[in-house]
């Protein structure tokens, strides 16, 4: 590392959500000063009302083959799982017709190449920030079940696995009926005849686990200042300006809006916020784990006493009114297979911006300045690859040395 370049001492992070705090955090661990700077709060984007899956076993690139089998007519209706709303925006034009051309089978398998090694060690990355004083824990999602109304609608779900389990990532799983997956879950109704029991995997209450995160992070010398809008990261002598303060390097990790900072330090990549809801509600009886309806692309996941319901994409500027209409088609899709949830009675209604690329593939890296550098795009893995995206962008920031890793996930590509 030359003087120019010389290892950073003072750091700021823009974005205190997962991908933000645990790059903070493991900077902390090269002995790396951190300033953490969020328009909101900890955890108030896309972070907060999300299911909270640690899936790493899952986590696909969004872009694949069959998202062209909706047609334009699905993609208008508001009640569609993946809706795109009547616009005139240029920008979100270019994105989808860039998204289009990454659904095809070999662009999807070239990106699930790129995300094995990241999704390998994604959960021992939670390990070490719990092992490092992270008080919040993962639990076990024991089981993880994917339930279908008829027994051909797991035939789309079953075969994406062997394509995952081509690209060298294995997925655990056993198909059982219904009878057996409503004992293990009596909160699935009775016209569940067919269910995946999927193994191995986690699962959080995010907003909990990312204000765990901050606590650790101030606890260890790190400053969070909150309620912070920065309009522009600024070159000096020796590295950054954000605002009046001076740093030696910047980390833009503000979610959907990452291309307002970085398109002026190279990162030409559309970085699209891809809206989903949530609600939750209580329940007659709370589901022991996550509960999954592929068909209705709907994630529940048990937070508390209550259970979230999330779901929905929707590709819209990120910060748009919420849509009431989303959260009805969330109800009547909930209410398909699950029984003794009161749906008529949601607390929480929310909408995040998930910071979605038409590749289907993170931006994490340095951007074409060598003292800024961005950490975000993860669409819908941003809690299940925030910790693991934040510690290999760490060692990057601190050593100067690019972890292979990280290679296909270039800012500037």
């Amino acid at each position: 590392m030359s003087e120019k370049t010389r290892a950073p001492q003072r750091v700021v992070v823009l974005g205190a959500g997962m991908v933000g705090l645990s790059t903070a955090w493991f900077l902390q661990e090269h002995g790396v000063e951190v300033t953490v700077l969020d328009e909101g709060g900890v955890a108030a984007g896309s972070s907060w009302g999300n299911a909270g899956w640690l899936t790493p076993s899952m986590a696909v690139p969004l872009p694949e083959p069959g998202v062209l089998r909706y047609g334009v007519r699905a993609l208008l209706d508001a009640s569609s799982p993946v809706y795109v709303p009547p616009t005139l925006d240029p920008r979100l034009f270019r994105f989808l017709a860039q998204f289009a051309r990454n659904c095809t089978t070999s662009r999807w398998e070239k990106a699930m190449q790129a995300l094995v090694p990241l999704n390998r060690d994604a959960l021992d990355s939670f390990a070490q920030l719990e092992a490092g004083g992270v008080r919040e824990r993962t639990r076990a999602a024991e089981p993880f079940t994917a339930a279908f109304r008829e027994p051909r609608d797991a035939d789309g779900l079953l075969a994406e696995f062997e394509h995952i389990e081509a690209s060298g990532q294995r997925v655990a799983h056993d198909v059982i009926d219904g009878a057996s997956a409503r004992a293990d879950e009596p909160a699935l109704s009775e016209d569940t005849s067919l269910a995946i029991r999927i193994r191995d995997e986690r699962f959080i209450d995010p907003a909990a686990y990312v204000h765990s995160i901050a606590e650790s992070f101030r606890a260890r010398g790190g400053v969070i200042r909150e309620d912070v809008h920065v309009s522009e990261v600024r070159h000096s002598a020796h590295g950054v300006v954000v605002g009046d303060a001076s740093y030696d390097a910047a980390v833009l990790a503000t979610g959907a809006r990452l291309n307002d900072l970085g398109r002026r330090h190279g990162v030409r990549r559309i970085v699209q916020a891809g809206r989903g809801y949530s609600f939750t509600v209580k329940i007659d009886t709370l589901p022991r784990g996550p509960v999954y309806f592929p068909t209705q692309r709907v994630a529940c996941t048990p937070v508390g006493d209550r259970l979230r319901i999330a779901g929905m994409m929707e590709f819209r500027r990120p910060d748009a009114p919420m849509d009431p209409r989303r959260i009805r088609a969330l109800v009547d899709q909930a209410g398909q297979l699950l029984q003794g949830a009161h749906l008529d009675q949601r607390e929480d209604e929310w909408v995040g911006a998930r910071p979605c690329t038409a590749d289907g593939l993170p931006l994490v890296g340095a951007t074409a300045s060598p003292r800024v550098f961005a950490a975000g795009g993860h669409g819908m893995w941003g809690i299940t690859l925030g910790p693991v995206s934040g510690k290999l962008l760490a060692h990057q920031i601190a050593t100067g040395s690019t972890p292979p890793q990280l290679a296909p996930f270039s800012p500037t590509r």
